[in-house]
């Protein structure tokens, strides 16, 4: 027990010496600061307007950087609705407006030089254009009845435009579903197939590139099937 006083005693003791000592230390620092004020005084003000400046012209660049991300998610958002359409709206589009629409959803989500080349002597091909890492994309695009289903020589096709266009990548968008040996041919073959489920994610603003994550996957099932096709015969 008297150990104890003895320990808190010493504690005590101790910090009445370190204030104590802060206090001279302060004092000290006063009366320097009166004796030299006028030699000083130029260098502190500059200290302390160097430091407002730098404080705010980092609340400016912050404040900047948080407007620009702003901006930049409402342009996103703006492109996505823009861009959106109904896939009810895509089946009754044009075989041309369909291919309008896949190139406005190439150029909403960063692609290059995209433009549409579809017609009788088009070579296999509706739209040409660059990926947004730089990598030549030719796309075939086919607005067709629901219930239909994409035959594996449209696809084998493509193949055949993508090395006539020297492309790096090949996509085959459509408003239906591909058949057994065509999604086999597709995926075999690096070909990215959009068919009618992935059409309505890139529709409803996932990219383009983020479709090759689930290809050849999402035709459904037997039942899914089956409730597809009384739905549209």
């Amino acid at each position: 027990m008297a150990a104890r006083r003895r320990r808190r005693g010493s504690a005590a003791r101790k910090r009445r010496q370190q204030l104590r000592a802060g206090a001279v230390a302060a004092g000290l620092v006063v009366v320097l600061l009166a004796v030299f004020w006028s030699a000083i005084w130029p260098h502190l003000v500059g200290v302390l307007i160097l430091g407002g400046a730098a404080l705010g012209g980092w609340r400016l660049w912050r404040t900047d950087r948080s407007i620009r991300d702003s901006d930049r998610q409402w342009r996103q958002d703006e492109s996505v609705k823009a861009g959106h359409r109904t896939l009810a709206e895509v089946d009754v589009m044009t075989g041309t407006e369909f291919e309008d629409f896949v190139v406005d959803l190439c150029r909403r989500d960063g692609c290059t030089d995209v433009k549409r080349v579809g017609g009788s002597h088009d070579n296999g091909a509706d739209v040409l254009g660059c990926l947004p890492d730089g990598r030549r994309m030719v796309i075939q695009c086919k607005r067709y009845a629901p219930k239909s289903r994409i035959p594996s020589r449209e696809v084998r096709d493509l193949l055949g435009s993508k090395v006539h266009f020297k492309a790096d990548v090949a996509i085959f968008a459509a408003t239906t579903y591909f058949s057994g040996p065509a999604a086999k041919f597709a995926t075999e073959n690096s070909i990215l197939a959009v068919h009618r489920d992935h059409l309505g994610l890139w529709n409803d603003g996932a990219s383009l590139l983020s479709l090759t994550a689930v290809n050849g996957l999402g035709q459904g099932d037997r039942r899914h099937q089956k409730r597809w096709k009384a739905t549209y015969e």
